[in-house]
């Protein structure tokens, strides 16, 4: 049972397609418990709730299935805004979310995406 197990881990690992989404928890007070509901193809995946982080920011990591063509819609609701990103399987498999304040009050929302992973410090 140990070995089918670990096959079945192995075999994921190396045969499954998958985005890693990565939201970073901000540093900034003012966008704790701060909900963002997330959307991949106009379909809700999930929701995460930010935790204003001390000193370093933290991340929350989930990991995406890919369509056969590798072309997705990534959309992120915070409150009455949607923000909408195209993501493209395998030239931007990993993907950093972050949220952040900007000087008006109004909350942004960015994103990163590259092919390899994020080296975060």
């Amino acid at each position: 049972m140990k070995k089918f197990l670990l096959l079945l881990i192995v075999l994921c690992t190396f045969g499954c397609k998958k985005y890693v989404v990565s939201f970073e928890q901000p540093t900034d007070k003012k966008l704790d418990n701060l909900k963002m509901e997330i959307l991949l193809d106009k379909k809700k995946i999930q929701d995460i709730n930010l935790k204003a982080a001390n000193g370093l920011p933290t991340y929350e990591t989930i990991g995406l299935s890919v369509s056969d063509d590798g072309k997705h819609q990534l959309q992120v609701k915070v409150k009455d805004t949607v923000f909408n990103y195209e993501i493209k399987y395998p030239e931007e498999k990993y993907v950093l979310v972050t949220a952040h304040l900007k000087n008006n009050g109004k909350i942004h929302v960015g994103i990163l995406k590259q092919a390899y992973k994020y080296r975060l410090r």
